[in-house]
């Protein structure tokens, strides 16, 4: 889990309650793990039931404006198919760097998809 510092903190207010909440789950992601956007979705609903469940697309808008990476770790977020996804906005060269990261946490990648039964984070 990443501690957060009082320099974190204050950038994360910067952002919508909604987009914290998705950041701070996300700490909890371990190195050599990943989970997905729809994961972080449901779990943030079953914590807040003020939230849905079916907002991956308002996790991903989160990852898009995290204030914090490296250190909420944003590149451990992937698709529910196991593929990679975007990083850096869709920026050129992204989806190699986020891979290159992935991979130096001992994530396999293989065909641009990870194995999610061997590396998705348990939230329970």
């Amino acid at each position: 889990m990443v501690e957060l510092s009082p320099e974190d903190e204050q950038k994360l207010i910067t952002l919508s309650p909604y987009q914290q909440a998705v950041l701070r789950l996300l700490t909890e992601v371990p190195k050599g793990k990943v989970t997905t956007y729809s994961d972080l979705a449901k779990e943030l609903a079953k914590r807040n039931n003020a939230y849905s469940p079916k907002a991956s697309r308002a996790v991903g808008t989160a990852m898009r404006r995290n204030v914090c990476a490296p250190r909420i770790p944003c590149h451990r977020v992937i698709k529910s198919d196991g593929s990679i996804g975007n990083f850096r906005g869709g920026a050129l060269g992204g989806v190699a760097e986020k891979i290159k990261l992935l991979q130096e946490e001992g994530i396999e990648v293989e065909n641009g998809k990870v194995d999610l039964n061997r590396f998705r984070h348990d939230f329970s």
